[in-house]
């Protein structure tokens, strides 16, 4: 058994550490920049003038580039191999943060969003290829996925944490700004470890693929978001939609007919590697929009200054931090399957008691028990959803199979926020209308998109109990033809 990096790629125990602490780096920048402007939301409204319905774009814009580009991120790594990728993106990630802090208007700020969208684009991936071609698989590799995921899983929550505090001590802009200082320490340990590996063959990039899967999931989320203003049923609702299935459709098409696709959809053959980016799609809509509601929980209706709403996801993330340890000490002993239907299990129980909270709850009294039991659950699955979703996958496809889970949790994060935002939104208005006041009102239209939200996580643990348990032991994917 080959105890730290594979020897045959000349690594050493030194440069596997530096290696993983660079890979975990980048992924804590990426993580943080989903949700770090979460609580700086008012804050950005009030200064920049944004309208009720555009300002989930601030969120929206990096998680759409970022999800439609990912496959795109991580076939760029091949062509211009591991060190180079990751450098890029680390400077554009520092260059649109910059822009972002400046910004005058809510488009500037958009745009620059959607500029560190691009970079985590590029970013993401990266970190998980990196570790499949560096660690050989079994209890290495475990090791350097558990903690990974940890750090994907916490990041998130201290991304609400950092947002919090930087906007009540210096100004929402620094939760844009924050990116440079990390930028700049991880910049040069990615530089001294980080290698560039040599394919065989000069592979080619699918443009027209990427393009089309960004379209098609911009389009669906520009649909869902729109519902805001037009019901479901209407002739513009419905337009939107049926574009964004046939760009969808073609997208599809388009893959079975290029000779170099950005995703090989054989490798969806394998039974664990299409449940896992299903898991990874359902978590990933249940985690963004969970940070969302209940940042505006926090605020909008305990009223806590931003300080004080990113300190009460402390918890969080010392629960995603417990689960994920948890998950990457038990992978090795107990069946896959188990931990994550467990995990989505507990994560479900969370968001769904997180729907029972009224204008009227406490931090302890209310918020606490669901942070915790949410927190484990999706450490604990997480860690094990990335192991079931790689496992086996041959070498020159790290980067695609990495790519779809990061590409499913974050389209389905970009997704899930528009539609579970529109569902917050319309049960407020509906008990507003019927007198009940807007503190009350606003703590119902949250709790029916908690209640939502443990549903889909129920979704994915009642998906993997009935579909995983057939799956064949050591079940591996076929190599590209």
């Amino acid at each position: 058994m080959i105890p730290e990096a594979g020897r045959e790629r000349g690594g050493t125990a030194g440069r596997a550490t530096l290696v993983l602490a660079s890979v975990c780096l980048s992924q804590l920048i990426v993580a943080l920049d989903i949700s770090v402007v979460n609580v700086a939301l008012p804050d950005i409204s009030r200064d920049l003038g944004f309208s009720a319905g555009s300002l989930a774009w601030v969120v929206n814009a990096y998680t759409l580039v970022f999800g439609g580009l990912l496959l795109l991120g991580a076939r760029l790594a091949d062509l211009l191999g591991h060190r180079r990728t990751m450098v890029a993106g680390l400077l554009l990630f520092a260059a649109a943060s910059l822009l972002g802090g400046f910004a005058q208007t809510p488009g500037q700020l958009i745009a620059a969003r959607a500029g560190q969208g691009l970079a985590g684009a590029v970013l993401a991936p990266i970190g998980l290829t990196v570790i499949m071609v560096t660690f050989a698989e079994g209890p290495p590799r475990s090791r350097a996925l558990g903690i990974w995921a940890a750090v994907a899983a916490s990041g998130t929550a201290l991304g609400v944490l950092a947002g919090g505090l930087l906007t009540d001590t210096l100004g929402w802009r620094w939760v844009l700004f924050i990116n440079v200082p990390l930028v700049a320490v991880t910049l040069p340990i990615a530089l001294s470890s980080v290698r560039d590996r040599q394919a065989a063959d000069r592979p080619r990039i699918d443009v027209p693929g990427a393009l089309l899967g960004t379209a098609a999931v911009t389009t669906l989320t520009y649909g869902v978001l729109q519902t805001e203003l037009h019901s479901w049923s209407s002739t513009r609702t419905l337009l939107i939609l049926g574009t964004a299935f046939l760009l969808g459709l073609a997208f599809v098409c388009w893959e079975k007919c290029c000779a170099a696709p950005i995703v090989r959809l054989g490798i969806l053959r394998s039974r664990t590697v299409w449940v896992s980016n299903v898991n990874s799609l359902l978590v990933g809509a249940g985690m963004v929009a969970g940070f969302f509601l209940a940042s505006l929980y926090l605020q909008n209706i305990l009223g806590y200054r931003p300080m004080v709403a990113g300190a009460a996801f402390l918890p969080f993330c010392f629960g995603a931090m417990a689960g994920s340890i948890a998950g990457m000490r038990l992978v090795r002993t107990v069946d896959r399957r188990t931990l994550i239907v467990g995990g989505l299990l507990l994560a479900s129980a969370g968001m769904i008691w997180f729907g029972a909270l009224e204008p009227s709850s406490t931090f302890t009294g209310g918020f606490l028990g669901p942070s915790l039991l949410a927190s484990v659950g999706i450490g604990l699955s997480m860690v094990t959803n990335t192991y079931m979703g790689t496992a086996g996958v041959a070498p020159h496809e790290a980067g695609l199979a990495s790519g779809l889970l990061n590409a499913g949790r974050q389209c389905g994060g970009s997704v899930g926020l528009a539609a579970l935002s529109t569902i917050a939104v319309a049960v407020t208005r509906t008990a507003e209308a019927s007198g009940v006041g807007k503190g009350a009102a606003l703590a119902t239209g949250y709790g029916r998109a908690f209640t939502v939200t443990g549903g889909l996580l129920l979704t994915a643990a009642l998906l993997t109990a009935v579909t995983v348990s057939r799956a064949r032991r050591g079940e591996t994917i076929e190599p590209a033809s």
